[in-house]
């Protein structure tokens, strides 16, 4: 088998996925404290007890959650810039990718604004980390659009586009997919370049 994983494994990587998808969507509805093992272990068609098996405690389900999206933005990022040179061209590929990313983990959002300080320092720290290097790809790519402009000035731009997208799990809640992405994703885009180039 090429994988090296075995039938076992991989059902074990999906219940672990399934509960980091559950998790999230109960944090996000309920807030970590309003969640127990018990409901999140009936989510996923098991007992409580036996989410022990894939996450040692609830925090480190938060801090998988967390940890594993923050990874996956700036790993995301850093393919944006492998893949296209023209700075003009990596800002519209870092807007739309930010995009699907808001649209498709709304529930993460949700639960990094309202438990990030629920986490363990370590994880907490590693979180901003990995966020401070994601922010910086931006950076990296506003400084070669607008090179008169300085880091200070720069930075409040991205995280004010961050703001802007990353507000949308809050206002389109009762939107449902695919519809609500028809309809959000171009005002999004349109907005951050709006933003960024202006």
């Amino acid at each position: 088998m090429t994988s090296g994983l075995t039938e076992r494994d991989r059902a074990k990587a999906d219940r672990q996925a399934a509960i980091l998808r559950e998790a999230a969507r109960l944090f996000a509805e309920r807030g970590f404290s309003g969640v127990s093992l018990e409901d999140l272990g009936g989510a996923v068609g098991v007992s409580g007890p036996a989410v022990y098996r894939h996450f040692a405690n609830k925090q480190a389900l938060l801090g998988a959650i967390l940890v594993q999206v923050s990874e996956r933005l700036l790993r995301g990022g850093q393919d944006v810039l492998a893949r296209e040179s023209d700075p003009r061209a990596r800002l519209e590929a870092l807007i739309a990718f930010h995009v699907d990313f808001a649209l498709r983990d709304a529930d993460v959002i949700r639960v990094q604004d309202r438990d990030l300080a629920s986490l363990p320092d370590d994880e907490r720290r590693r979180v901003r980390r990995l966020q401070r290097e994601y922010v910086e790809l931006w950076i990296g790519v506003l400084s070669d659009i607008h090179p008169e402009r300085d880091q200070a000035d720069l930075r409040v731009r991205a995280h004010a586009c961050f703001g802007l997208i990353n507000s949308t799990p809050h206002s389109m809640r009762g939107a449902r997919q695919p519809a609500g992405d028809r309809t959000v994703r171009p005002i999004l885009e349109s907005m951050a370049q709006a933003a960024l180039t202006s």
